[in-house]
């Protein structure tokens, strides 16, 4: 496990949540816990928000897979030692035009556990000083290995939610 204060603040949240494993066991519990959950929800209930203006379920899990392919190419730039500040997204912004309510949910299914492969696969071709490199993203300093913490913690944070305002809203 992570120093929690190698995390940036904003990002803490995230981290926290997470129980104290490697960050491999940590990627590997949160990608299947997510895939058990979106494998167990209805078709019919993809396109449900549990509040007006909020996202939609389909939407939640493309926001899932659109952060993780952004901390994933944050931890590559910083593990291979990319000195450039990278911006922050603004995630408000690419849902709308995500066009996920027109998907079904096996198929964001099938896209987050390629991306979560993918993941998995990138860290694990990190050394440790790879691990470790640094850089600034959304003008936070961390390493690639606290971007991985961020995406495990990152993907339990919306699993949750998922569970308790999507699932248990009826």
């Amino acid at each position: 496990m992570i120093d929690i204060n190698e995390i940036p603040e904003f990002y803490q949240g995230y981290v926290k949540k997470l129980k104290g494993g490697t960050l491999m066991e940590d990627l590997d519990r949160t990608g299947k816990e997510l895939a058990s959950l979106l494998a167990s929800i209805p078709e019919s209930k993809g396109e449900f928000a549990y509040a007006e203006g909020k996202w939609t379920i389909k939407e939640v899990i493309q926001h899932i897979i659109d952060a993780e392919r952004v901390f994933s190419y944050r931890a590559l730039r910083f593990a291979r030692m990319d000195k450039t500040d990278l911006s922050g997204f603004e995630q408000n912004d690419y849902v709308p035009v995500s066009m996920a309510n027109e998907r079904t949910l096996d198929s964001l299914l099938d896209e987050f556990l390629s991306v979560r492969s993918a993941t998995v696969s990138l860290f694990a071709g990190f050394s440790q000083e790879m691990m470790k490199s640094r850089g600034t993203a959304n003008g936070y300093s961390f390493s690639a290995e606290a971007v991985g913490y961020i995406t495990a913690g990152h993907c339990l944070h919306h699993t949750d939610i998922l569970k308790d305002r999507y699932l248990h809203a009826d």
